[in-house]
């Protein structure tokens, strides 16, 4: 069930909207976040993307702990994200992905926002994700937007593994506007 966002994206025919996990609309996301993962992972993990795109039940990412946003327009999805609970003051931001063919319009950045704004109305007052080091928009997508990093910056990505970061969130971050291209978490 498609569910209408409280905010829209500033170009008319775009739009938040959340949905189940397993929701179809979302299906083109997931298939190229997949794609891209087994692209840049393909040599170094033993099992395909898939298994880690699916790791969590839909249930994971659905009120009133959780949340998938998807930026449509018109009904085309053009990047989206998701979120879980980590602990009772932290939402996890996972699969935070803008489809190859629309990148580089700063669609990650306001989904980024989307995401801090509706883990803020669910409670949440900190943010925990994490990305891969061959992901290096994401690196700059979550430095960008004041996320803190959980490792050493001046270490070569693949030396440091799995990039976390986390973000205390504010009513300041209601809603900010911010600029990037593609990510994926």
């Amino acid at each position: 069930m498609t569910v209408p966002a409280t905010t829209s994206a500033p170009e008319s025919r775009q739009h938040f909207v959340r949905v189940s996990y397993d929701d179809p609309l979302g299906a083109p996301l997931l298939d190229d976040l997949e794609r891209e993962y087994d692209a840049r992972y393909g040599d170094v993990h033993e099992q395909p993307a898939r298994t880690e795109i699916l790791r969590y039940p839909p249930e994971a990412f659905a009120a009133p702990t959780g949340a998938f946003i998807l930026l449509l327009e018109g009904e085309e999805p053009l990047s989206g994200g998701a979120f879980m609970r980590y602990d009772e003051s932290t939402a996890e931001f996972k699969r935070i992905w803008t489809h190859a063919d629309h990148r580089g319009r700063g669609l990650a950045g306001r989904v980024l926002a989307e995401l801090e704004s509706e883990a803020l109305r669910l409670g949440y007052t900190r943010v925990y994700l994490t990305t891969g080091p061959r992901q290096p928009e994401a690196v700059r997508l979550y430095l960008k937007n004041s996320y803190t990093p959980l490792f050493d910056p001046a270490l070569e990505a693949e030396e440091i593994g799995i990039h976390g970061f986390t973000k205390d969130l504010g009513e300041s971050d209601r809603g900010a506007d911010r600029e990037v291209g593609s990510a994926a978490v």
